[in-house]
């Protein structure tokens, strides 16, 4: 045989190889993602009799609901009703229970919430918890619902998802495995699925010409948190000389015109679980590639007599807090995220690699460098990484903050109008009430040499508000069977809303039912019957209407 003929042999052996022992999975619905919302959504599917199977990236599943995000963003809780209200139900019971009090005794643990107490005990509710107790009920309604999940698969986005005529058919994951469904659901923080799938969708943020608002695009001078200089620090290694260079963690980029779009996002963290007690925490470590001149931009915040540290080491259960970003200069890695959400899975490995070091150096500073104030490190001494989290990464939190990164662009895009009251939404899945809350997006040099933040955004809807079902679906003619409950079709400012995890967990349940009964009519997502989805949506306590 030729030799051209024995390679094209073998070749076509592979490939009938392959196809031959791929393993094949199907299901009527398909959700890919670990996170609250991919969770709820394939319990309301085994609720509604639909087989499902959850494909799911990650091994640990809840997203930031299990990954430190315990001092839980809820707004009003009066509108968090199904599958996402009996979550903080089972925190609850959770913390009823002696033996969840470890490290502290419950009558100490002071009650402290967003705005409510942290327990609800008229509501049966618990708001505030530790990242493993939450990770425990999603795994309790991973087996009490017999759910099949599938862990470390990742959606092969190169050429991983197959549609026909509209429809996807199949997904691959980069292990070889096929997953075959009737409807797809993307739960991903990054909307990998919707993107591979040839949907429309926006980075960064809008100008506020296109959807006509006010708090979109670059926002310079904007201050509606505590996240900005609040003293003229000049931006270079020696103060007031341009010559010398800018400071580390400060770009050289302009910052842009007012209202104007860009491609910049919030910034990412991790929502660290800090423990106060000495038996139960791990001291801060030196990541190897330390270099304490980074934060000499804090140091010079600290020399100017800011003195908020610990505003947001937020308590949690146990002695443990909810650590999160706070001031000019913290635990968000400002302008380090712009290539994430479209980021191979390498790169993004290695912007969270990034982040890590970033924020163990901090937080090694602030324990140990002579230019933090005293009682800043002695205060800190009393803190270390809580021993008995993220017991299988070193107590560092598995899944970084991912505020933001692709948005659908779908029939429907919700916008700061929707949100701030000032249109009628229709057709509603479920209800929202936090703020448009946006982190900084930059930090940029003024014309005077000082360093600033901006893109900082918290503006608070005068009640809460519906989110129509249009921000599930993308166009029609782009996908017809998947709907997509993280990165929903809104804009930026909007999202700055949406992003709240009880608010993912209420559109996965939605997203679900409606998949269910567009499988039981064969018919589109798009072309569903929104008096049919809302009867079901009732029969299962979501709010729709405040």
């Amino acid at each position: 045989m030729p030799t051209f003929h024995r390679v094209l042999f073998a070749f076509l052996l592979f490939l009938t190889s392959t196809c031959l022992f791929a393993q094949t999975f199907q299901a009527d619905l398909i959700v890919y993602g670990g996170t609250s919302a991919a969770i709820t959504a394939a319990v309301q599917a085994k609720k509604m009799g639909k087989s499902v199977l959850v494909v799911s990236p990650d091994i640990h599943l809840g997203g930031l609901s299990s990954g430190g995000l315990g001092f839980t963003d809820t707004g009003n809780k009066a509108v968090i009703g199904g599958l996402a209200r009996e979550f903080y139900h089972r925190i609850y019971l959770h913390y009823q229970q002696d033996s969840a009090w470890k490290w502290q005794k419950r009558e100490a643990y002071g009650n402290k919430g967003q705005g409510t107490p942290a327990i609800d005990g008229e509501n049966r509710t618990m708001w505030i918890f530790e990242p493993h107790a939450a990770e425990r009920v999603f795994e309790d309604l991973v087996k009490e619902n017999q759910l099949e999940v599938h862990r470390n698969e990742w959606l092969d986005r190169e050429s991983g998802v197959t549609k026909e005529r509209g429809k996807i058919t199949e997904i691959r994951v980069l292990s070889g495995k096929i997953y075959r469904g009737k409807v797809f659901i993307d739960a991903t923080y990054e909307g990998d699925l919707m993107a591979a799938a040839g949907v429309s969708y926006h980075v960064g943020r809008e100008a506020n010409s296109v959807y006509g608002e006010k708090w979109n695009g670059v926002q310079v001078g904007v201050f509606q948190h505590n996240h900005y200089f609040y003293d003229s620090i000049s931006a270079f290694r020696v103060p007031g000389d341009p010559s010398s260079g800018l400071l580390p963690e400060i770009s050289s980029e302009p910052p842009g015109r007012n209202g104007e779009g860009d491609q910049r996002l919030q910034a990412y963290n991790f929502r660290m679980a800090l423990s106060r007690n000495p038996e139960n925490s791990v001291p801060f470590p030196k990541p190897d590639n330390y270099d304490s001149s980074r934060y000499e931009l804090l140091a010079r915040v600290y020399a100017a007599g800011w003195d908020e540290t610990f505003w947001k080491y937020d308590p949690i259960p146990n002695l443990k807090t909810d650590t999160n970003n706070h001031g000019p200069f913290s635990t968000d890695y400002i302008g380090k995220n712009y290539d994430y959400p479209e980021a191979t899975y390498e790169r993004r490995k290695e912007i969270i690699q990034e982040h890590e070091d970033y924020q163990k150096g901090l937080m090694y500073f602030l324990a140990n460098d002579p230019r933090v104030p005293e009682k800043v490190r002695k205060e800190l001494s009393h803190y270390g990484l809580a021993k008995d989290e993220f017991t299988d990464n070193g107590n560092w939190p598995h899944q970084i903050y991912v505020r933001e990164a692709r948005r659908m662009i779908g029939d429907y895009v919700m916008t700061e109008h929707d949100v701030l009251g000032s249109k009628e939404v229709p057709q509603s899945v479920g209800m929202g009430s936090y703020s448009l809350d946006s982190h900084n997006t930059q930090r940029f040099v003024t014309p005077g040499g000082f360093v600033q933040n901006e893109g900082d955004i918290g503006v608070h809807p005068k009640r809460p508000y519906s989110i129509t079902y249009g921000t599930l679906t993308p166009k029609k003619e782009e996908c017809n069977n998947l709907l997509v409950p993280v990165c929903v079709s809104s804009s930026h400012t909007a999202f700055g809303s949406i992003r709240m995890e009880p608010v993912f967990m209420i559109l996965g349940q939605s997203a679900a039912a409606a998949a269910a009964l567009a499988i039981d009519e064969g018919i589109a997502v798009q072309d569903l019957s929104y008096k049919k989805l809302r009867k079901v949506l009732l029969e299962e306590k979501q709010v729709l209407e405040n």
